[in-house]
C-alpha cells in the first residue's frame, strides 16, 4: 500500500505517466498472487513460520530496494517483493487460528488480524507526514519501512516457532472444494473488492494531491493525510463481526460496497474539497478494512476443513482484480481523465451491491453430491 503514498515522489523522481503507475501498481499485486500461491504450498510443508518469516523477508528486501532505486526498472522489482510479503505472509494465520482459537472467536481474531493493516497504514502516513514537516527525503520512509519489517520478522519468529508443524500427510491441497457454487458470491465480492481498493490506494492520495491538498497544510502532505484517514476509519475492521451479526452478512456486504462506490465517485467530483478527502477516504479504510475481515471469516465459515486454502482462494480473486485494475485504471486517466477514470470505477461496487441477494451470502458450502471433504490436520496439543 506503501507505493501510492510516495506516487508524486515517484511520478515526479522517475518520469512516470499515469499508465506506467498503473503498470507498477499492478506488477505488486502480481508479486501478491505468487506469494499467496508459494505461502499455501509451504504452510501445507512446513508450517505457518516459514511462509510468514519469508514474507518478511521479502517486504525487507523490497522497501530496502525502493528506498535505494535509482530507476524504474529497481523500483518496480522493490514494489514486486514488498508486496509479495502480504501474500506470503497473511493466509498463513488462518492456520493456527482455526487449531488454536474457540469456534466463536474465530471471527474476532480474523478481524484483528486483517484490520491490522490499518495500524500499519497509519504509521506509514505519520512517517510521511513527519518526513513533510522535517523536509528529509522520501527514501528516508522506506529506510524506516524496512526496518519496520525486519522488526515484524524478529517478532513473528519468536512467536510462530511454537505453533505445531503439520502432519507428514498434509501436503495435499484440494483445491476442487472449493469449487462450491456457494462459494461464488464470495470470489466475485473478493475480485471487485481487489479491483476498487487497489485503484483507489494507486490514484487517489496523487488526485487529491494534484488539486492542492488540504487548506493550511503543506501540500506535499496531502497523500500522508489520505493514509491517516483511511487507515484511522480503517480500525472499523475491529466490528465486522459484531456488524455481520447485528445486520446480517448481505447488508453488511451491500454497505460496504456502497462506501467504496461513494469514496471513489467523491474522489471524481471533488478532489480540491477538503471534506471529500477526509470523507473518502474514511469510507474507503472502513470498506477495505472490513470487507478484509469479511473475506477472512466468510471464507473459513464455508470451508472450516481448509481454512488457509480457502482465504487463498479469496485472495487470489482479489489480487486478480487488483492486478488488473491498476492497470486498466492507468490507461483510462492518461486516454480520459482522472475523474472519468474514478467514476467508472465506481460502477463496480454499485453493480455488485444491486446484484446481491441475501441467498448469496450463506456461511456453509452446501455440496451433498461430492464425498468427504479433505480434512486439515489439527493440533493434538
Amino acid at each position: 500500500m506503501g507505493f501510492g503514498l510516495f506516487v508524486p515522489q515517484f511520478k515526479s523522481v522517475f518520469s512516470l505517466s499515469s499508465s506506467t503507475v498503473g503498470f507498477i501498481a499492478s506488477l505488486g499485486f502480481c508479486g501478491f498472487f505468487v506469494g499467496l500461491l508459494a505461502a499455501q504450498a509451504l504452510l501445507n510443508r512446513m508450517g505457518p513460520k516459514t511462509p510468514v518469516l519469508t514474507g518478511l523477508f521479502s517486504a525487507l528486501t523490497g522497501m530496502g530496494m525502493i528506498a535505494l532505486a535509482q530507476d524504474t526498472v529497481m523500483l518496480a522489482t522493490g514494489v514486486f517483493l514488498a508486496a509479495s510479503s502480504a501474500g506470503f505472509a497473511w493466509t498463513p494465520f488462518n492456520d493456527p487460528v482455526h487449531r488454536k482459537i474457540r469456534d466463536w472467536d474465530r471471527p474476532t481474531a480474523l478481524a484483528r488480524i486483517s484490520t491490522g493493516t490499518s495500524i500499519g497504514v497509519v504509521a506509514a502516513g505519520l512517517a510521511a507526514l513527519a518526513l513533510v514537516f522535517a523536509d528529509l527525503p522520501w527514501r528516508y520512509c522506506w529506510a524506516f519501512f524496512a526496518i519496520a519489517a525486519l522488526a515484524a520478522f524478529i517478532l513473528n519468529w519468536s512467536v510462530l516457532r511454537r505453533i505445531d508443524k503439520p502432519q507428514p500427510n498434509a501436503t495435499a491441497m484440494p483445491w476442487r472444494e472449493l469449487c462450491s457454487f456457494a462459494a461464488s458470491p464470495l470470489f466475485a465480492i473478493a475480485f471487485v473488492y481487489g479491483a476498487n481498493s487497489a485503484i483507489y490506494i494507486s490514484f487517489a492520495p496523487d488526485a487529491f494531491f494534484a488539486h492542492g491538498g488540504i487548506a493550511g497544510i503543506p501540500k506535499a502532505a496531502t497523500p500522508a493525510l489520505v493514509f491517516l484517514c483511511y487507515g484511522v476509519f480503517g480500525l472499523t475492521g475491529l466490528l465486522a463481526g459484531d456488524v455481520k451479526q447485528a445486520i446480517g452478512m448481505s447488508w453488511l456486504l451491500r454497505l460496504l460496497m456502497s462506501a467504496s462506490a461513494l469514496s471513489l465517485i467523491l474522489v471524481g467530483i471533488l478532489p480540491a474539497s477538503d471534506s471529500a478527502l477526509l470523507v473518502s477516504a474514511g469510507l474507503q479504510g472502513v470498506h477495505v478494512m472490513m470487507t478484509s475481515a469479511v473475506l477472512a471469516f466468510w471464507s473459513e465459515r464455508l470451508f472450516p476443513d481448509i481454512p488457509s486454502l480457502s482465504f487463498t482462494a479469496a485472495l487470489l480473486a482479489s489480487a486478480a482484480g487488483s492486478i488488473l485494475g491498476p492497470a486498466t485504471a492507468g490507461s483510462l486517466s492518461d486516454t480520459f481523465d482522472p475523474a472519468t477514470m474514478f467514476l467508472a470505477t465506481a460502477t463496480l461496487p454499485v453493480a455488485t451491491a444491486c446484484i446481491l441477494r441475501d441467498r448469496h451470502a450463506r456461511e456453509r458450502s452446501v455440496r451433498p453430491d461430492t464425498p468427504e471433504p479433505y480434512r486439515y490436520p489439527q493440533s493434538q496439543s
